[in-house]
């Protein structure tokens, strides 16, 4: 029999679509959502597609709703629920900061905690974190989330080499900048903060997603290999041709000068002024 594959944050993106996908060849797929209202589009998508999907509310940040996932029998977990908060790490407010590590750190650790307890019974089982670049390098305006994916790492990196043990296999997909909305929706936040605006050192108003942006198909056919078993690599960055960059990034801190750029302006802080929302490699 194929694996009960839960994968939380599926009302949209990548979630969404890996979910939608895996149904289709056939696959167990309990497919967890924030709200009620979101199980609706999800259902409808469903059956346009003539598929057999299960539909789960489940906010992550929630107790009673975590607990929910200990009678499902996940063999599979993909930790895919998440949020971005934009802003400088100078201006972000604390509840906003504190909502960035509640849902996508201090959630789906809480739930993995659940989840792992029974797959520890049973001696086998697939965590899969969906992380990011931003987990292992990051840019102006993206601290709060990028700092959030950086403890996501740390987090499955622990995990892996906990449960080897126990038969418990651990992997992490980090997609690079991928056309889905999410990375915009990232620099619109500063729009719901509860803060003095005349107090903020950079003017959102005017600030965007400082990268062009790729199809989001690489992302879902990783997702897919790797919940499936058919990808064996533990860190799995999309697209690849981005893996040579991140790795240089991540180097070049050792040799960086703490005076270096000094009194000028970075340039991707720059670019962030200077691109419009959603442009496509």
């Amino acid at each position: 029999m194929m694996p009960v594959i839960l994968i939380t944050g599926a009302a949209t993106g990548f979630g969404a679509e890996s979910a939608l996908r895996l149904a289709a060849l056939g696959h167990e797929v309990i497919a967890a959502v924030q709200v009620p209202a979101q199980v609706y589009a999800l259902e409808q998508e469903a059956k346009r597609r003539g598929l057999d999907l299960r539909i789960e509310t489940l906010d992550v940040t929630s107790e009673s709703e975590r607990r929910k996932a200990a009678s499902w029998n996940v063999e599979v977990l993909l930790n895919n629920a998440g949020i971005s908060e934009g802003g400088s790490v100078v201006d972000i407010p604390e509840e906003n900061l504190r909502h960035q590590y509640e849902v996508n750190v201090i959630g789906p650790t809480l739930l993995t905690q659940i989840v792992v307890r029974d797959m520890v019974k049973r001696g086998r089982g697939l965590v899969v974190f969906m992380s990011s670049v931003a987990g292992l390098t990051t840019d102006p305006f993206a601290g709060a989330y990028s700092s959030s994916k950086h403890a996501v790492e740390a987090i499955a990196e622990a995990l892996r080499q906990e449960m080897q043990e126990f038969g418990i296999e651990v992997a992490t997909i980090n997609p690079g900048p991928f056309l889905t909305g999410f990375n915009d929706r990232m620099f619109e936040t500063w729009k719901s903060w509860r803060d003095d605006p005349s107090k903020r050192l950079f003017d959102y108003e005017n600030i965007a997603f400082p990268h062009e942006q790729y199809d989001q198909e690489p992302v879902i056919e990783t997702t897919i290999g790797v919940l499936t078993g058919k990808i064996r690599t533990y860190r799995n960055v999309e697209p690849k041709k981005i893996v040579d960059e991140q790795r240089q990034m991540m180097d070049a801190v050792w040799d960086r000068k703490i005076e270096d750029g000094v009194g000028k302006r970075n340039q991707l802080v720059q670019k962030a002024y200077d691109i419009s929302p959603g442009v496509p490699v």
